[in-house]
């Protein structure tokens, strides 16, 4: 779990490097209101117990840091709205995914938010090969943000199945690892063939 807390680090690391190289954000709004959201509630809600708890905070403070790049950068990419419509567009998006996740987590009993955590992670997985085609360019993005992001969710979707009593009783948990591995694999060969098609350096682009 410590591992792929270190990948899912290095993912956030990643993605504020080529936001902030590209002056975009490298993280589909929907996905970083959900992720914001479960952070805060298993930071300051619900904390888990240490180490989980200091990767959530590593993890917080890095999606901070991608929500500034999300509210500066936004506009570039979403033209028809104004700053300040999509500062409450996302705002509304927080308020939904904490109110949802929560709720999740009270009605299967799950503070460990291992079924939200999962489930928002496949929904990142789906926008960010959405992203990608949306944008028709590597923009803010990189091969080795999909990497580390398929290294980091395989890890720790591994340690769930073996360890965790959780994924021993759910036939959802493990149809969500194989198929974030699925879109994840995905998006990785798509991000490439685009980077191909546009002669832009692959493996350079950090």
């Amino acid at each position: 779990m410590v591992l792929g807390g270190v990948f899912w680090s290095l993912t956030y690391v990643l993605i504020i490097k080529r936001g902030f190289n590209d002056k975009t954000f490298g993280m589909p709004f929907i996905a970083l209101s959900a992720n914001i959201s479960w952070e805060t509630i298993f930071s300051f809600v619900h904390p888990h117990l240490p180490p989980q708890l200091y990767i959530n905070y590593a993890w917080f403070s890095l999606d901070l840091v991608i929500v500034v790049q999300f509210l500066r950068y936004g506009a570039s990419e979403f033209q028809k709205f104004s700053p300040r419509k999509i500062c409450s567009l996302f705002m509304t998006a927080v308020a939904i995914s904490s109110l949802a996740i929560y709720l999740i987590c009270y009605q299967l009993d799950d503070w460990q938010g291992a079924y939200a955590a999962f489930g928002q992670n496949l929904v990142m997985s789906v926008f960010f090969i959405m992203m990608l085609r949306s944008r028709n360019h590597p923009r803010g993005q990189s091969i080795y943000i999909g990497l580390f992001k398929m290294a980091g969710t395989a890890v720790s979707s591994i340690a769930f199945y073996l360890y965790q009593p959780i994924s021993h009783q759910s036939l959802v948990l493990p149809a969500f690892y194989v198929l974030i591995f699925v879109c994840d694999v995905i998006y990785i060969v798509l991000l490439y063939q685009k980077c191909a098609r546009l002669n832009i350096p692959v493996w350079k682009r950090i």
